[in-house]
């Protein structure tokens, strides 16, 4: 069974957003409910069909407003430090909390055991360190392991197994540390290696970190597969993750977890902006709009990638490069083509805009943050959240 076919804007079947959202203020997230219960239903079907427990890391969707409708199709949320466990404690009660980090603050630790449910540590050390008050407290214990296998191509700033990485123990470190006394602390092992892949990456993970630790994982009750996992994309390999998933399953007798973020929320959302001004430098048209790539979709210079346009179909006569208002020169989301030149107060739709855009923007040059709002099945438009200068000016100094 291969995912329907869900291009970014399939959510707004076909209407011109122009038209659908004109009354909206610019720059503004709207995030769509029927696109988010859409993806649920896909991943809770994975779920039941192969016994795993899907979380959603908060890293890449953070917008509480709409956890009651995805925590009835996901086992709870995953989160990177304090705040966001206590994030997916509050707004998805009952739910289960795993929380992963690098390194753990003495002084948050206690705090954290308040809202984590299974809490895994990056190294060796944190393990001696943090483990024994983390079981003590009743909470699942886990180790993140490098499987020492990279699939990323041109990606490697997103590449965990790169040489040299920091995140999860190799199988030299383990044996160079590793103890009874901390081995008897484990619950389960992590790993996360994944960025934006199908499932035949997983399957070349998963034997890496059977040759690696494979005798390792009868001992365990839960195996986390990390995320990176784009399994709502449409095209992506269903039967091949979940023949991964059942055979994880049955070979080592464990508790499968995924914990996708992209995926949960994957053409989901919308970022609508306005035209302020055009112009031409040479032979480059340029239009500058009210959003921002590097404030309000930090990932376009990140990644670096190119999101999707309402209408530009690649093919149309007029190319014309967006960018934002900073003065940074690269703030550019990139070059579209369109029927026509485009004209100052035109209104602007990007797709795939719910996923690590609200949870990164920042107010760089003093930029405004977008509004939050919210499309119903329906078609209602809710609004969330708006912001101002108070929001601005509260984050770099007293509160006066």
């Amino acid at each position: 069974m291969k995912a329907e076919r869900r291009p970014p804007f399939a959510a707004l079947g076909g209407q011109d957003p122009a038209r659908l959202f004109a009354a909206l203020p610019t720059p503004c997230y709207l995030l769509d409910e029927g696109a988010l219960r859409r993806n649920g239903e896909l991943l809770a079907g994975v779920a039941e069909r192969t016994g795993c427990r899907i979380l959603l890391a908060q890293k890449a969707f953070s917008n509480y407003d709409c956890y009651p409708l995805l925590a009835r199709y996901l086992a709870g949320a995953e989160a990177s430090g304090l705040y966001e466990a206590r994030l997916g404690a509050e707004e998805m009660p009952g739910k289960e909390v795993h929380v992963f980090c690098a390194a753990y603050r003495d002084d948050e630790f206690g705090k954290l055991l308040q809202y984590a449910d299974h809490i895994v540590f990056n190294s060796l050390n944190q393990l001696a360190k943090f483990g024994p008050a983390a079981k003590a407290a009743g909470r699942q214990v886990g180790l993140r392991v490098n499987p020492e296998c990279s699939t990323q191509q041109g990606h490697e700033l997103y590449d965990p197994c790169a040489p040299g990485s920091r995140l999860g123990v190799t199988r030299a470190q383990w044996d160079a540390a590793m103890t009874p006394g901390l081995l008897a602390l484990l619950d389960g092992l992590h790993f996360h290696t994944l960025c934006e892949q199908d499932a035949d990456a997983l399957e070349r993970t998963l034997a890496a970190v059977e040759a690696r630790f494979g005798e390792v994982l009868p001992r365990m009750r839960w195996l986390n597969m990390g995320g990176g996992h784009h399994i709502t994309r449409p095209g992506y390999d269903l039967p091949r993750l979940e023949r991964c998933l059942t055979g994880a399953r049955d070979r080592w007798g464990v508790q499968v977890y995924l914990e996708p973020g992209e995926a949960v929320a994957l053409n989901a959302g919308f970022l609508l902006t306005r035209v302020l001004d055009v112009g031409r430098n040479g032979d480059t048209a340029f239009a500058i709009v009210d959003a921002s790539a590097a404030c309000h979709m930090p990932d376009v210079l990140e990644m670096p990638y190119r999101p999707p346009l309402w209408g530009d179909d690649g093919a149309a006569p007029c190319p014309v490069r967006l960018g934002g208002p900073t003065c940074l020169a690269g703030d550019v989301v990139g070059d579209y083509r369109f029927a026509s030149p485009p004209r100052v107060g035109d209104l602007l739709c990007f797709g795939d805009m719910a996923i690590y855009t609200t949870c990164k923007n920042n107010t760089f040059n003093g930029m405004p943050l977008p509004a939050l709002w919210l499309r119903r099945d329906g078609g209602a438009l809710v609004p969330l959240r708006s912001f101002g200068y108070d929001d601005f000016k509260a984050r770099l100094g007293s509160a006066r």
